[in-house]
């Protein structure tokens, strides 16, 4: 096929009408590659939309309840499920049902702002370190290696010890404990991104270090932090629910699910119930988020083949 000498370059170029436009093929984004891997995962998508109604009937479900968490009813003590509390009472009389989901909203609150915090730190501190390079590099991630061999558990029992125990020094303490993972995997991810050509591209136009940081290098590696983020919201939650069975996280009669559990290991031989409700929705949320980090790693893998 003869093309045509005499174009200019400037000369307007007509759409080849040969072409079917159902053809085109569109492009997409990691994050919408990434969704759409992870709808074929069913145990994946099951585990997500059940975290989803998990989370829905924690934070609203007290709202319609027609009892308070803290409404004591001392004749009703201990009793068994039942049309009038469905989950039964405790041993104050107070309804299991309400205080499962108060304590659901609190054991998932703790398990998503500890998180919050690791991850601030740990990903600023791990990208900081890696693009410092040198000694600094050196020194910052000793410092890390040095913190992973200290007993976190006893240092925050510690801190909850010494300090005025609250929610507030709950999130502080855990969450300034579990960043270490965080920063070295992204010290990792880091290390080998700040020799690509984006990057001495953006270092030769005079970009800042804050600006390649926030702008070129931690976006790059979100892919690893969101799927280390719901790996991590377990481990804060399993936590939580350690220290809230030994008497040092959720102070009473504020429950969470780590309480319950304790109160119903205390009374399981005669009130089997009071155990086995809040260590299944424990475990529910447990099992759910552990599946559903399993699938955003496989959905988020850059080497994954495009469908």
């Amino acid at each position: 096929m003869a093309f045509p000498k005499n174009i200019s370059p400037d000369a307007k170029r007509l759409p080849d009408l040969s072409i079917d436009p159902e053809q085109i093929e569109e492009g997409s984004s990691l994050w919408q590659d990434a969704w759409a891997r992870l709808r074929k995962n069913k145990l994946s998508l099951f585990s997500f939309w059940t975290l989803i109604v998990i989370a829905v009937v924690c934070f609203a479900g007290p709202l319609l309840t027609p009892y308070s968490y803290v409404e004591q009813d001392l004749e009703r003590t201990l009793q068994g499920p039942s049309w009038q509390h469905w989950f039964g009472t405790d041993d104050l009389g107070r309804d299991q049902l309400t205080r499962v989901l108060v304590g659901g909203r609190v054991s998932l609150t703790v398990g998503i702002i500890a998180t919050c915090v690791s991850l601030l730190i740990g990903v600023t501190y791990g990208a900081a370190a890696a693009y410092a390079g040198g000694k600094a590099e050196a020194v910052m991630m000793r410092m890390v290696d040095i913190l992973y061999a200290m007993p976190f558990t006893i240092f925050v029992i510690l801190l909850m010890t010494i300090f005025e125990r609250s929610l507030l020094l709950l999130f502080i303490a855990i969450g300034a404990v579990e960043w270490l993972t965080m920063a070295r995997i992204v010290h990792g991810q880091v290390k080998s991104l700040k020799e690509q050509e984006f990057i001495e591209a953006a270092v030769s136009l005079g970009y800042g270090t804050r600006r390649i940081l926030f702008r070129h290098l931690i976006p790059n590696v979100l892919g690893v932090v969101t799927v280390y983020a719901t790996l991590t919201v377990p481990s804060v939650m399993l936590l939580e629910s350690f220290l809230s069975f030994l008497g040092l996280g959720v102070q009473p009669p504020q429950p969470s699910w780590g309480s319950l559990i304790k109160l119903g290991a205390d009374n399981i031989q005669l009130f089997p119930h009071l155990l086995v409700i809040p260590a299944f929705f424990f475990s529910l949320t447990l099992f759910c988020l552990n599946f559903l980090g399993d699938g955003l790693r496989d959905a988020l893998d850059p080497k994954s083949s495009k469908d």
